[in-house]
């Protein structure tokens, strides 16, 4: 159990940790990303638009002295073979270009015979080659005119390069980042497994202390339970108020010891002194015999116990803990079922491997919210009424310990004034723990 619970808050924190980081790397990278991007978009942009107006002011110079040659070498600020302009009139006569790779060369015409964009816009266009590799190509326009007639120039820069490079730039960064994802995690569990430590420590001293003080008081409880006892049988006492004195003390005591009792059940769990005596247990010849014994108790809030589809099933457990078991489960249940209620004890299951055996009530119900805490120890969804009935919230604790100790398991539905039902599945055959 004491290794569970720590075990178990230390992955969550690890859990919780590594959650933060990815989120933290996640964001980062995209950002690192969407900042490469923005960088590199605009300033490739940027190259595209003040390369149209050149080629759109080489343009307009020879339209005014046509006899005056095109000379490309004026158009470009800087050299770059990547660049390419195609400048074409409004009847789709091709005036002067700068060719693209030949490769490129009939998308580009493609996306021209097709341009809608405004001018001064910039687009990115893409298209897979023969080997699926993807073409990226950033183009604008830049119109001008000449006695009536528009012309257009296009001006485009094949980036595939420059996409690519960012791409590798991304996938380096995702794989930094999962590594240092991995290497946080791990940091991140040792770090919790220290931070647990002192919980563990003083969890230690709070269990061997529960365990040694249940031991040592259940002598004197003894003494003053039998001394009570003595009491009551005293011929010489007459007094009414000295008896009911003496049957509130003999009362509380019973409360004690069974406190103290379930109290020493627990710290032996928690030390995993708690082992079982396996035997052939008949299980319908237990449950009968529980509800015989809760009879009584039953009558006094004219409760109706029931048995169905109780059919004859052994099974290898121990016979005094699975006793004890449904006797916690029918007492749980008459507690919490209300004068004139019904509570049915029903075998569920009966397989080759393993059995199924419920307890269901009338009785008030359990809440979602409080059904995730109701086997937590010292958990008691109304404590007012707990106190009353004489409830430590241990019984649903103890119960799931002997459960787990038979590798089995126990589960719950209820809804809210409508009852609860319990839930049993044990192994028919199960190896011995002693």
């Amino acid at each position: 159990m004491e290794a569970g619970v720590f075990g178990r808050s230390r992955r969550q924190l690890t859990l919780f940790y590594s959650l933060i980081m990815f989120v933290f790397l996640s964001v980062m990278i995209l950002v690192v990303h969407k900042t490469m991007e923005w960088s590199l978009s605009s300033e490739q942009a940027r190259e595209l638009l003040d390369t149209a107006a050149n080629v759109a002011e080489a343009q307009n110079s020879f339209n005014q002295h046509p006899g005056m040659p095109f000379d490309e070498t004026n158009v470009y600020k800087s050299s770059n073979d990547r660049l390419f302009f195609y400048i074409i009139d409004e009847e789709g006569k091709l005036l002067h270009f700068s060719r693209a790779s030949f490769r490129i060369e009939p998308f580009i015409l493609d996306v021209i015979s097709g341009w809608n964009i405004a001018d001064g816009d910039v687009m990115v266009y893409e298209k897979p080659d023969e080997r699926g590799r993807m073409t990226k190509v950033m183009m604008t326009s830049y119109g001008i005119s000449h006695r009536g007639i528009k012309q257009t120039v296009y001006v485009g820069k094949d980036v595939t390069a420059i996409y690519n490079g960012m791409q590798k730039s991304t996938y380096a960064l995702a794989v930094i980042g999962v590594l240092a994802l991995l290497i946080s995690s791990a940091l991140g569990h040792i770090m919790s497994g220290r931070a647990i430590v002192p919980m563990r420590t003083a969890y230690e001293k709070q269990r061997q202390f529960a365990a040694d003080a249940s031991h040592e008081l259940r002598t004197p409880l003894a003494v003053v339970m039998a001394s009570a006892e003595l009491l009551l049988n005293d011929p010489s006492i007459q007094s009414p108020f000295l008896k009911q004195i003496l049957e509130d003390v003999r009362d509380e005591v019973k409360k004690m010891s069974k406190l103290v009792s379930d109290l020493l059940i627990v710290a032996r769990s928690d030390n995993k002194a708690l082992k079982l005596k396996l035997q052939k247990v008949e299980l319908s010849g237990l449950l009968q015999q529980n509800l015989r014994m809760m009879q009584p108790l039953a009558e006094k809030k004219n409760i109706t116990l029931q048995a169905e589809m109780l059919r004859k099933c052994e099974l290898q457990a121990d016979e005094q803990k699975l006793r004890q078991l449904i006797l916690i489960l029918v007492d749980n249940a008459v507690k919490y079922t209300p004068e004139g209620g019904k509570i049915t004890v029903r075998m569920e299951a009966s397989e080759k491997e393993k059995v199924r055996f419920s307890v269901q009530d009338t009785g008030i119900g359990i809440s979602a919210e409080d059904q995730e805490k109701i086997f937590d120890r010292f958990y008691r969804v109304d404590k007012a009424r707990s106190r009353e009935m004489g409830g430590n919230g241990l019984g649903l604790a103890i119960a799931e310990e002997i459960v787990n100790l038979h590798k089995g398991r126990i589960s719950l539905e209820s809804e809210l004034g409508k009852g609860t039902k319990f839930i049993v599945e044990l192994k028919r055959q199960i190896k011995s723990s002693s």
